[in-house]
């Protein structure tokens, strides 16, 4: 396990090796740390990569051509060593392989790599899956990083999250960490904006589908934007922990989420799953903007 850091004239970051994780985001001018601490007392991981699952296999199983493997929520990438394979100035890149002792957990052979690519104020996170086996690859990727923000106070707003273009959000409920066919749909305030308070966490995370924005701010007491997350995936999470007072919030876009409460077919039938043929790749990223 080893800490890398890369900086340019706005930002300093750091990046661990074990889980390919990056545990620090630093706005240079002010010394200020975006990222979350880690604090078990809270939740003690600051922004884990969700691979080959994001959420949970229905009873912790996933079945292939017959055979049942059974696999973490999240998956395993997030508690393994990555290896480094390139690094400069503003961009670092990891890997790992299926040789690293995966095939128990899952059925197929994998190149997992995250990089690092620092752009003015901003951290890009580059991902590419490769298939390099000879049959069809069915994985799922996200990303789950925590963000420090105001603790909430009672009676008074101390955050806010924003969501660029919409008046409204149409979320799926959660019940024991599975997704069911209940929606909730929640009103924004003008501007897009959605008070964190307790109760919007109380169900678990709030899961988001259908690109429903690319851009997600966190943003003050007074509503000041302080941070923004923009992407491309097709789903993302929004999580605190519920009946914490949790001083952190988590902007998490993922290609995949957890299994419905009723699912019973295979890996390759679950929804929002993405498939590689051999030799194919896998590229997507998302960018974490400080103002």
């Amino acid at each position: 396990m080893a800490l890398y850091q890369l900086e340019n004239d706005h930002i300093r970051i750091g990046v661990e090796s074990h889980g390919a994780e990056l545990r620090s985001l630093v706005a240079k001018d002010t010394g200020r740390e975006y990222m979350w601490s880690a604090d078990p007392a809270y939740w003690g991981r600051v922004s884990p990569l969700l691979f080959p699952v994001v959420g949970a296999y229905r009873g912790g199983e996933s079945r292939y051509k017959g055979k049942v493997y059974r696999m973490p929520q999240h998956g395993f990438a997030r508690d393994m060593d990555f290896m480094v394979t390139e690094q400069t100035e503003k961009e670092i890149w990891f890997c790992l392989t299926d040789k690293d002792g995966t095939w128990e957990q899952y059925p197929f052979a994998f190149s997992l790599e995250a990089g690092y690519r620092l752009e003015g104020r901003s951290v890009r996170v580059l991902w590419r899956v490769t298939n390099p086996a000879g049959e069809t690859m069915y994985f799922s990727i996200g990303g789950h990083p925590a963000f420090a923000a105001p603790a909430r106070e009672k009676g008074k707003y101390t955050c806010y999250i924003g969501l660029a273009g919409r008046d409204s959000l149409i979320t799926r409920r959660l019940k024991n960490g599975l997704a069911t066919d209940e929606l909730r749909h929640i009103e924004l305030e003008k501007g897009g904006l959605l008070p964190v308070t307790e109760e919007l966490f109380a169900d678990d995370a709030l899961i988001v589908e259908e690109h429903q924005t690319g851009r997600v701010q966190l943003l003050d007491g007074e509503k000041k934007p302080y941070l923004t997350v923009s992407f491309d995936a097709p789903l993302f999470g929004l999580w605190t922990p519920p009946g914490k007072n949790a001083p952190f919030i988590c902007i998490e876009p993922w290609y995949g989420r957890c299994d419905r409460e009723d699912f019973e077919g295979e890996l390759s039938q679950r929804e929002w799953g993405n498939t590689l043929n051999a030799g194919e790749s896998f590229h997507a990223s998302y960018v974490i903007t400080i103002e």
